[in-house]
């Protein structure tokens, strides 16, 4: 995938040869185990840990404006993403679009059954992310035109901790990667299955890395 870096007119061109995608990310460890209870009330069983690291295709990831899902109850969530690239870090917006009937019973397979969309724009953060002002970043979702998530970023583990936890879950990873840092909780409570989705970051110099995509079911 082609990926623009702001405020410069560098274009990376990403193929990352991991894609991992970070659950129950939040700082606050007794909200997390509230919400993982929620979840098991519904039927969608809890992680193996906590974070939850789940490996999927890389070929996934896409910057389209329309993706092809499988079923009627499948829902995205704004997410920050981390791209590291020829040993350069960008931070990005992206969805984990999922299938939420799936996930009752098999939470990996229900996030790789759906592409999992990123903008097109990042801000380069550093090696060290040292540039990266993590807790004045807000992240902003919409589906068919409704407010879905709006919440500030510093609830979720900086993705210096979450690198380093995931190392520790999955073994060190080198060359390109790509790595979604988890969502914050919905404003209704509740999933919802539209057809048009807005994912937005805001960062605190006024830089806004912003996408789009609408869901297509897959012709049979």
């Amino acid at each position: 995938m082609i990926l623009n870096v702001a405020a410069s007119n560098e274009q990376l061109v990403v193929a990352p040869e991991r894609l991992v995608v970070a659950g129950y990310t939040g700082r606050d460890e007794a909200a997390v185990a509230a919400h993982i209870a929620e979840l098991e009330a519904i039927g969608v069983p809890p992680p193996p840990n906590v974070p939850a690291f789940y490996e999927l295709d890389p070929a996934l990831l896409t910057t389209d404006a329309v993706i092809e899902v499988g079923g009627p109850a499948t829902s995205g969530e704004v997410e920050p993403v981390l791209v590291r690239h020829r040993g350069r870090y960008f931070l990005g917006v992206g969805s984990d679009h999922t299938d939420r009937d799936l996930e009752r019973t098999d939470i990996t397979a229900s996030k790789a059954a759906c592409p999992k969309p990123v903008g097109a724009t990042v801000v380069e953060i550093g090696a060290g992310m040292a540039t990266l002002d993590w807790d004045r970043l807000t992240a902003v979702s919409s589906v068919d035109g409704r407010t879905y998530q709006r919440g500030s970023v510093a609830t979720l583990r900086h993705p210096a901790d979450l690198l380093e936890r995931m190392t520790a879950a999955l073994g060190e990873i080198t060359g390109d990667l790509v790595l979604f840092c988890g969502t914050m909780p919905l404003l209704g409570g509740e999933f919802v299955h539209g057809d048009h989705w807005r994912i937005h970051l805001e960062l605190p110099a006024g830089t806004v890395l912003t996408h789009t995509y609408e869901t297509k079911r897959r012709s049979l």
